[in-house]
């Protein structure tokens, strides 16, 4: 499966090529071809080089991308493909190894006509509260050709002041499932050092308390205003 670590020393050693850039992106995301010996897959590559500066964000967002697969992989989650930082045509940027999925699937679609799915939306709504994700766009929630429900485009988490924007709130009010609970109980003593080395310690110290809110009070939370939903929607 794409989140797996047995992609890793691909992406991190492999000869990449662009192909192409990815559309309707805010920032350069480019569509590159990796080759190691006989193995060779696609991936996304964001170089810092290609970000557009932020007022709330400092430069480096790449570092976000590769900071929530890990956040993904320490709650045991398989939601993020496989996100590393190396250097590329363009100089340091985060490469996520790329996924088939189904063009005309999303958020929105998979909640109304998928209810099988509903606990894989559930998740990722925890994911993006810990995660604290500015940008969940219905287009950032993607059915992989193997039936699988992906998150993309992290680079604006994590920050230290709380924003969540989601178009995830279908479940809002609900108790958050116990085993959702029992996974993120295991980040509340320590935080692994993957995430947290990408962070500034004031980040770390905002994730922590989310994380507290998140067990303390143990339901999805509800939408104040339109401001907590990223446009456009998809």
């Amino acid at each position: 499966m794409p989140c797996t670590e047995t992609f890793r020393g691909l992406l991190t050693d492999g000869e990449m090529e662009v192909v192409g850039r990815m559309p309707n992106s805010s920032n350069a995301t480019l569509l590159v071809e990796i080759t190691r010996g006989d193995e060779s897959h696609r991936g996304v590559y964001k170089p810092l080089k290609g970000e557009r500066p932020l007022w709330d964000f400092p430069p480096g967002l790449f570092r976000r991308e590769v900071a929530a697969y890990e956040l993904s992989r320490a709650l045991g989650w398989c939601q993020v493909p496989i996100t590393v930082v190396r250097d590329g045509r363009f100089g340091e940027g985060s490469v996520q190894l790329f996924v088939d999925f189904v063009p005309s699937e999303h958020y929105f679609s998979l909640h109304e006509s998928r209810p099988d799915l509903h606990d894989d939306l559930r998740r990722m709504a925890v994911f993006d509260l810990i995660a604290n994700n500015t940008d969940r766009k219905g287009g950032h929630v993607l059915l992989g050709d193997d039936g699988h429900v992906w998150g993309i485009d992290h680079g604006v988490c994590f920050s230290d002041e709380f924003k969540l924007r989601t178009v995830i709130w279908e479940f809002g009010g609900e108790e958050i499932p116990a085993p959702l609970l029992d996974d993120v109980t295991g980040l509340a003593s320590s935080l692994p050092s993957a995430v947290t080395d990408l962070l500034s310690a004031e980040e770390v110290d905002a994730m922590a308390d989310r994380i507290e809110w998140v067990l303390e009070n143990g339901v999805f939370p509800v939408p104040g205003s339109r401001y907590e939903y990223p446009w456009p929607l998809l």
